[in-house]
């Protein structure tokens, strides 16, 4: 496991490159999918990187939007498994051990721990979830949280 001065550092640098790569951007599936594959790169511990979207005709529901990693659950309703719960609550979402969550949904089973970002435009709207996995239990703490949240604020507000 990375020291925190390192992973730190790590977020830090990450931002930095996703700022330089998306400034100018106003696509939002562009922008979600140079952050999930900047970050997935980042770091070691990442199994999972990517995005569930509201979805436009459905809003109580989340679809998958991009990922890089396995092959990622389709849609998830609010208030179901980790990333509906984000999406509920709107509040970053950090579970030690996916399978101690109740009602987790396995989308690949080598999942073992999770973070899960709201991703609120600064009208205040959800448009979507940023989700992080790892084939490793207690990969995520506040240092994560706070790495991720500053992420997502910069780029979708």
């Amino acid at each position: 496991m990375m020291t925190a001065e390192k992973k730190k550092y790590r977020y830090a640098e990450a931002a930095k490159e996703i700022a330089a790569v998306i400034d100018g951007e106003d696509n939002l599936i562009a922008r979600m999918a140079t952050v999930s594959n900047i970050l997935h790169h980042a770091f070691d511990h990442y199994f999972w990187t990517g995005f569930y979207l509201v979805d436009p005709n459905k809003p109580d529901a989340l679809v998958i939007g991009p990922y890089q990693g396995s092959l990622g659950c389709l849609r998830i309703a609010f208030g179901k498994g980790v990333c509906g719960t984000a999406a509920t609550t709107r509040q970053t979402q950090i579970v030690g051990d996916v399978h101690a969550f109740a009602g987790h949904i396995a989308c690949d089973a080598r999942s073992l721990s999770e973070i899960v970002v709201p991703v609120v435009t600064a009208a205040g709207d959800l448009i979507a979830v940023l989700d992080v996995d790892s084939d490793q239990k207690g990969q995520f703490d506040e240092i994560d949280r706070e790495g991720l949240e500053r992420i997502i604020q910069a780029s979708f507000s």
